[in-house]
């Protein structure tokens, strides 16, 4: 009975220590209350500078000036005288097309032409000249010999009333001043006819062949001219799609020339912006692949909106001369807008967005929490916007970590990482 008893007294021994463990596991438990969360955030009071409006939009690189060649003509191409990449003036020689009928053409016309000049010369220097001077030798013989038969008569009528004549002898010589008469009024009519109008018709039919001939020969000569491709700009070349031998169409690109030694990147901006630019203002563009913003200016505000997008499209042009920017780049252009001294400004990350579209920043108060206050914005540069209203100079302002933080929040200023940090490593066995 007696080791009974005491084998009865170690169990409930046993039960009364489990009994305080689990008494002072409550108890335990009891004490550690969970601490408040606070959250790190960074922030910063408002700075107090000068700001300037930073206009940023998406633009790519064209050419100056460019021109896609087109042949007037069909025809083989005879050569090519520069490859892509090439350097070209205005006015150098690029390809040659087959033109070996066209320029016989223009041979034959200018065979022609020489013709018609010796026509001409001849017309206005021998021909017309000599009708003329025939027509007035016919006038002075019909004038002289109508003369002569005049006297003939006056004197032979006063042989007649002096009866030393018969009438037969009157008659005779009446009728030869008739027909000398009748050759005067021929010949006169002829030479006024030479001098007003015969001579110039046939100066002007002389001139009217030499014209013409003139106007075949240009022709053709122009149409082997159409073989010879040029370069309109100074430049460099940047396509050249067929080969020597191929057939180059009328109308279709052979070659393709781009001045780049100045590049234009054109944006579409709201008329709100367009209206703050003029020519001349400063930009920059943001090119992949080139550290430093490239410096730029203003070349173009269209005076008209875009009917189709309501824009206006404004011209930003870049110095190229070294060949650094590539034609067809995609690039962000910032171009400088208004500007202000003496403003109270902070952080673009620190700008929240309500659901009403409105904007307000969160402050750390002086009870520790985040506390949102709707704010009014002015100009940004991209990086700082300034603030109108809303805000005191030595608020705290939360510039990171703010998105989704509730008002009431209680936060504590630190870097990015600090909540990383202060957080306790696991440790095998923790857990259990």
């Amino acid at each position: 009975m007696r080791k009974r008893a005491g084998l009865l007294t170690l169990k409930q021994w046993g039960a009364a220590m489990a009994a305080a463990s689990a008494l002072t596991l409550v108890a335990g438990c009891k004490k550690e209350q969970p601490a408040p969360v606070e959250v790190t955030v960074q922030a910063e009071k408002p700075e107090q500078g000068a700001i300037a409006e930073k206009i940023v939009a998406d633009a790519v690189l064209t050419p100056q000036a460019q021109a896609a060649i087109e042949p007037k003509i069909t025809a083989p191409v005879k050569k090519f005288l520069v490859q892509r990449g090439a350097k070209v003036k205005e006015g150098e020689l690029l390809a040659v097309l087959e033109n070996s009928d066209l320029a016989a053409a223009a041979l034959d016309n200018k065979g022609a032409y020489q013709a018609a000049q010796a026509a001409y010369a001849t017309a206005t220097k021998a021909q017309v000249p000599e009708d003329v001077q025939k027509a007035e030798l016919d006038y002075a013989q019909a004038k002289a010999n109508l003369d002569l038969n005049q006297s003939i008569v006056n004197s032979r009528k006063q042989l007649f009333a002096e009866g030393a004549i018969p009438g037969r002898d009157l008659d005779t010589a009446q009728a030869a001043l008739v027909q000398a008469q009748a050759a005067y009024d021929t010949a006169s009519t002829h030479l006024q006819s030479m001098q007003k109008v015969s001579r110039d018709a046939e100066l002007q039919t002389a001139q009217g062949q030499l014209t013409s001939a003139e106007g075949k020969m240009k022709g053709a000569q122009a149409q082997v001219s159409y073989s010879e491709i040029r370069s309109p700009i100074n430049g460099v070349v940047t396509d050249r799609p067929l080969f020597a031998g191929e057939t180059a169409a009328a109308g279709a690109p052979l070659v393709t020339v781009m001045d780049t030694r100045v590049l234009i990147a054109k944006a579409h901006l709201a008329q709100s912006l367009a209206q703050q630019m003029k020519m001349g203002d400063a930009a920059q563009l943001q090119v992949p692949g080139i550290t430093d913003p490239v410096d730029a200016k203003v070349s173009l505000v269209s005076p008209a909106l875009d009917p189709g997008s309501t824009t206006v499209e404004v011209w930003i042009k870049a110095d190229n001369k070294k060949g650094e920017l590539k034609v067809g780049t995609p690039v962000k252009i910032v171009i400088t807008g208004r500007s202000a001294e003496k403003v109270w400004k902070i952080p673009q990350t620190a700008v929240l967005t309500a659901q009403d579209g409105s904007k307000l920043v969160m402050v750390v108060g002086d009870d520790g929490a985040a506390h949102k206050k709707p704010v009014t914005l002015g100009i940004t540069d991209g990086e700082d916007v300034q603030v109108l209203s809303g805000i005191a100079p030595n608020d705290t302002v939360i510039t990171g970590g703010a998105y989704g933080l509730d008002d009431g929040t209680k936060v504590k200023v630190g870097k990015a990482d600090e909540d990383e940090q202060a957080k306790p490593k696991s440790k095998g066995g923790d857990e259990d």
